[in-house]
């Protein structure tokens, strides 16, 4: 059974591309791309995620395997990778409001949670403050870690996010199929 499941997969694999194979290949890519760009400036640049980046890096961790299944199964069920496909699309739609909304707090267009290091509940004595202190995530949601050309990482985010939804939401085709 495992190998039948392993030949499967290496024969879908090597199969010619389709022009929707394509497109699950570049969304898979892309998608590994930024996940990995995110990951690579935590652990290698020293940027410390907030609480809202660390969600929206959700999305990434439920999408890859996603992507990867619609794509070796692609030529099996066609009515089942395009469910695969809208629901990768809804998926990075959703994560690109949550980026929208990341982007707005850096921004200075709306306020941030409380989990995110601003606003909060003001102490009414000493011991509140301390347990104030305590729970306040140290990473704050409304400084941007880094930016390039002005634009902060939420904010590509959104736009990476944006692409990927679009990609997989865009129709497929019956030939495509």
């Amino acid at each position: 059974m495992v190998r039948v499941c392993l030949m499967s997969m290496f024969t879908s694999f090597i199969s010619p591309f389709s022009p929707l194979r394509a497109r699950l290949g570049l969304v898979f890519v892309l998608a590994l791309l930024v996940i990995s760009v995110a990951l690579a400036s935590q652990y290698m640049g020293g940027l410390l995620p907030c609480a809202l980046c660390l969600k929206q890096r959700i999305a990434f961790y439920l999408g890859l395997p996603l992507i990867a299944l619609a794509y070796f199964y692609a030529d099996k069920s066609p009515a089942a990778m395009r469910g695969l496909l809208h629901t990768i699309g809804i998926i990075f739609l959703a994560n690109a409001g949550l980026a929208f909304y990341h982007a707005g707090i850096e921004y200075g267009f709306w306020l941030g949670p409380a989990s995110c290091g601003g606003g909060g509940a003001q102490a009414q004595d000493t011991g509140a403050l301390l347990e104030a202190l305590k729970s306040t995530s140290m990473v704050r949601c409304d400084a941007p870690a880094f930016t390039l050309f002005g634009i902060s990482l939420a904010g590509y985010n959104l736009i990476a996010c944006v692409i990927l939804a679009g990609l997989a939401l865009y129709p497929t085709q019956e030939k495509e199929a």
